[in-house]
């Protein structure tokens, strides 16, 4: 059984910065198509980067240059590092794990959501202020 369990989130101010960590159980990460989603209140889930196992990597425009996916397959470990940060990033963080993906699903993965990945964590709160 799958297992993912997300840390890292916080509050900070605006142009700030914060680390998010998935310690993923249950899997070979090396052969998983990973991501990370967000939903702020209100307002459906979104896509905000997706890695395939190969390292090759996807990002919503909004988070373009600023954050960055990265995973570390032998602790089962999976990474965002945001930057740069702007209120409207705020929200709770998922990290998803899914079926191996190639660029046309990594875009699909991001366009609805994250509909189609397998296993979910329980999330991590981001909280970005003025």
């Amino acid at each position: 059984q799958v297992q993912l369990a997300e840390s890292g989130g916080g509050s900070v101010e605006t142009g700030g910065s914060l680390r998010l960590a998935c310690q993923g159980s249950g899997y070979t990460s090396s052969s998983y198509c990973m991501g990370w989603f967000r939903q702020a209140p209100g307002k459906e889930r979104e896509g905000v980067a997706v890695i395939a196992s190969d390292g090759s990597t996807t990002y919503v425009d909004s988070v373009k240059g600023r954050f960055a996916i990265s995973q570390d397959n032998a602790k089962g470990t999976l990474y965002l590092q945001m930057d740069t940060l702007k209120p409207e990033d705020s929200g709770m963080y998922y990290c998803a794990a899914g079926p191996p993906c190639n660029p046309t699903r990594r875009w699909a993965l991001l366009k609805r959501g994250g509909t189609g990945m397998d296993s979910w964590g329980e999330g991590t709160l981001v909280t970005i202020s003025n």
